[in-house]
């Protein structure tokens, strides 16, 4: 509908017109239960008041919302006629007054998607559960409202609901009369409001703080999961990474958490990580781990935990004008997870893993042809979803990274804490920021802005090396290049470290000298007259964000000993950098492969080590040159079950490789191997084979036809729960058939019935390396249908399927040309849609780059 993308300037005419006073929301999901209603979406009753002010009486304006029915309109007492006012997605108001009064009588639809009110019916037991989930827009499919940032007001929601069953807000509640209602919040905006309903298991601690003034504050915690998930609920992890966080934040922020309770929800089928909804967070269940786990798991788990409690002060508290400064809440909480991880948990590395996994995103991100500034210029909602990428996430917190080395991190929090103060329940944009920065460091904000958060692109930096005649260092440069899209070469304050091999043979550092990166070369003075270096690492301690690059010295040292590398986060920024030169076509994907069969069963780091097999796997899925990869994935597959092996039995890293030597295996006696394993006819001395293995094992097995349907229906039959229907409906849709691809393609594009946790998964299923073939019929069709299922389906289902279902593995020049005719020809699609394959494009046009430049390793 032509009003469901609200533009920019129209919220922004909106804020200029009107102001709210508060909202009272009242649902009734009772409906959620039972039979479906007949034809037509299954809905629920939603009455919403509205009081507000309009400071030109007699002006028009409109209120959101997206629903299948509108019962009745009144605004000042007056009855409208919905019919006349209401088109679907917009309640047009008309001769406003100063004070008004508007109440919505509408029919609100249940989502399938993940949008708005999701209803979800458990499989194990038959049990409904609900949650909402709205960022940026979706709180109009469950009440009317002013769908814009800037219009915060209080919320009172009242609830009806089945007997049986509780529910949560974002406030405080209790049951009166058979009627749940929740005290007044805060000032907040419409997309962090909230509501989970449902027969919930529901945990409860509490968190006591006294401050230096005597103060006491009481925060009631609770934590809660479906029924089924509750045997494998670690409630009092939970409870112990959020009051490690609340201790944190309270210490440094200086404002105490102002939204009463503290509840955690991890709610099925989450098309997120969370959300910072006040008072009640809301998590993907995958955070309740079924089976074993590496350490990994809970450190990225404590990490989403602490990202989505820095919302509470960056974000909810204090939050953006419009969707442009996205930033100012998403790289705070990105940068916050990481910082309260090292400072308060027992993740004491969680910046390496910041080095090595979230900056990956970033640097894929920024570039895209769709890269864009920190800040950046969002039209509309359609942008604003689209922008919650690695550059708004990863590279904003990068850039906060090296703004703490910049003004020092005293001055930084400080600036936080001012922010807090000034701005509480309010919203705010770039400068409201910048000041208070200026203020406390002292620093031109200015400058650093213009550089780091109002230009786009990733620089790399290089070290060039002259040696004097005795051996030692002449001269060190570090030289800066910038893409020629984006030219930017920006200020970087770097460390830079020399290292040698000691008479043990480690390799570590001995010299290491700060510089700010001017420029296109820089002369590092500090370290001349050092003794000549085996590997120079630009960007050591990980303090700016750029890609690193090596002298041909330092790349032949990482060739041979990249593994007796004993600091673990250098080593971690040196297989960054290895694998940002194999998607830049500048290492051969062999090569890189060949590296991880060398060095990655000595690495420490368990979440490094799992990066460094998802990245092996697409070097050879995507980049490795096309008669290699059968030969690329036995080398894997013999290397990664040799690993497998030699990890000390019960290890995580024991866990790691099997689950890498499952995602390679696909010869006939790697495929035995798994069979055996899932039958107990092979055994691996400490590897347990629990539940979630075994849908590893059976994965490619189904790929490769080693599984029929019959193997997975008995599967579901030992773990009949909704994760269990995951794993089966990927695995079907992954089987070698002609017909097998046609059903799965028929259930995602041509029909909607699926809910979005089973689009997702028939997706990942569909599209299999080891089937280009059969897959050779879909670009065609991939190209006739995207438009019009743009045009028929929820933002985040067009998003998933379009992204998900572009031809990648069909890697020719043919799909290039064939996605160049579209994009020809589709020149006024809706720029979202064409985004989505601008991006796969360059992924594409980047896989053929790498590709070439792996073949012509071939013949060394």
């Amino acid at each position: 509908m032509p009003g469901e993308n609200l533009s920019r300037d129209e919220a922004r005419e909106r804020a200029a017109l009107l102001s709210v006073d508060g909202y009272e929301v009242s649902l009734d999901v009772r409906s959620a239960t039972g039979d479906a209603q007949g034809e037509g979406p299954r809905t629920f009753r939603s009455v919403t008041t509205i009081r507000f002010r309009c400071n030109e009486p007699g002006a028009s304006s409109f209120a959101d919302l997206i629903a299948p029915s509108v019962t009745a309109v009144s605004l000042n007492g007056r009855d409208l006629d919905p019919s006349e006012v209401f088109d679907g997605s917009r309640i047009a108001l008309e001769d406003l007054a100063a004070d008004n009064e508007l109440v919505v009588d509408a029919q609100c639809a249940y989502s399938r998607t993940g949008e708005g009110m999701h209803r979800f019916v458990d499989p194990e037991d038959g049990e409904v559960y609900l949650y909402t989930q709205y960022e940026p827009a979706d709180s109009r499919r469950v009440f009317a409202n002013f769908e814009q940032p800037d219009l915060k007001a209080p919320f009172r929601f009242e609830v009806r609901a089945p007997e049986e069953w509780t529910v949560w807000s974002n406030g405080a509640g209790e049951r009166v009369d058979g009627v749940w209602r929740f005290a007044e919040t805060k000032p907040i905006s419409t997309y962090i409001t909230c509501v989970v309903a449902g027969p919930y298991h529901y945990v409860t601690d509490s968190y006591e703080r006294v401050s230096e003034d005597g103060t006491r504050l009481e925060i009631p915690l609770g934590a809660l999961c479906r029924k089924g998930l509750a045997p494998h609920f670690d409630a009092d992890d939970v409870f112990l990474i959020t009051k490690q966080g609340l201790d944190f934040f309270h210490d440094h922020f200086d404002f105490p958490y102002p939204f009463g309770k503290y509840d955690q929800a991890f709610v099925p089928e989450y098309n997120l990580g969370a959300m910072e909804n006040p008072g009640m967070v809301t998590f993907r269940e995958e955070y309740i781990f079924r089976g074993k786990v590496t350490r990994a798991s809970y450190e990225g788990r404590a990490n989403t935990i602490l990202h989505e409690m820095a919302h509470m002060w960056f974000g909810d508290l204090v939050t953006m004008e419009w969707w442009d400064d996205l930033w100012l809440k998403e790289s705070f909480a990105d940068f916050m997870g990481a910082f309260a991880n090292v400072g308060a948990t027992r993740f004491k590395d969680a910046w390496i893993t910041f080095a090595n996994r979230r900056k990956a995103w970033a640097y894929r991100a920024d570039q895209l042809p769709s890269t864009h500034p920190i800040t950046a210029d969002i039209r509309d909602l359609e942008d604003a979803k689209l922008n919650f990428d690695g550059i708004t996430y990863a590279k904003g917190a990068s850039a906060l990274k090296q703004l703490v080395a910049y003004v020092g991190q005293d001055a930084f929090l400080e600036g936080a804490r001012r922010y807090f103060k000034r701005h509480a329940y309010g919203n705010t944009r770039l400068g409201d920021l910048l000041s208070v920065l200026e203020e406390t460091s002292g620093r031109d904000m200015a400058a650093w802005s213009r550089s780091w958060l109002q230009t786009a692109g990733v620089n790399a930096l290089t070290p060039q090396v002259l040696l004097d005649g005795a051996g030692t260092v002449d001269e060190l440069a570090v030289v800066q290049e910038a893409a020629e899209s984006h030219p930017e070469l920006r200020p970087h304050r770097v460390a830079v470290g020399l290292y040698r091999r000691t008479a043990e043979g480690a390799l570590e550092r001995y010299a290491r000298a700060e510089v700010d990166v001017e420029g296109p070369r820089t002369v590092v003075a500090e370290l001349a007259g050092a003794e000549a270096p085996e590997l120079v690492l630009v960007n050591d301690d990980d303090l700016t964000y750029c890609k690193t690059r090596f002298d041909d010295t330092s790349l032949a040292t990482l060739r041979e000993h990249l593994g007796a590398l004993t600091d673990p986060l250098a080593r971690a920024l040196c297989w960054s950098a290895l694998w940002n030169m194999t998607r830049d076509a500048l290492l051969p994907a062999r090569d890189f492969a060949e590296l991880v069969l060398r060095f990655a069963g000595r690495e420490s780091e368990i979440g490094v080590l799992q990066m460094l097999h998802a990245w092996t796997g697409s070097a050879l899925v995507h980049y490795a040159a096309p008669d290699w990869r059968e030969t690329g994935g036995r080398l894997l597959a013999e290397g990664a079950l040799r690993e497998l092996r030699d990890a000390a039995p019960g290890s995580e890293q024991q866990l790691a490789w099997a689950r890498f030597f499952a995602s390679v295996a696909s010869g006939e006696a790697d495929l035995a191997l798994l069979r055996g394993l899932l039958e107990g006819t092979e055994k691996i001395d400490g590897l347990d084979v629990d539940q979630e293995l075994r849908w590893v094992f059976l994965a490619p097995l189904a790929s490769h036809g080693a599984a029929d349907e019959g193997d997975l229906a008995a599967e579901l039959v030992r773990d009949d729960t909704a994760s269990g229907k995951r794993h089966q409906v990927r695995c079907l849709a992954s089987r070698p058939s002609d017909v097998v691809k046609a059903q799965a393609w028929a259930q995602v594009v041509e029909s909607d019935k699926l809910s979005n946790a089973l689009v997702e998964a028939t997706i990942a299923g569909f599209a299999q390396p080891s089937q280009r073939e059969l897959l050779a019929p879909y670009t065609e069709k991939y190209f006739a249908a995207i438009e019009r299922l743009w045009a028929e389906r929820s933002i985040q289902i067009g998003m998933d399927v379009v992204r998900g279902l572009f031809p990648s593995l069909r890697d020719s020049r043919e799909t290039l040309d064939a996605t160049d005719a579209w994009l020809s020809a589709h020149r006024d699609a809706a720029p979202a849609l064409r985004r989505l394959v601008l991006e796969a494009r360059d992924d594409l046009a980047r896989a053929l780059r790498a590709q070439a430049c792996d073949g012509a390793a071939a013949g060394r």
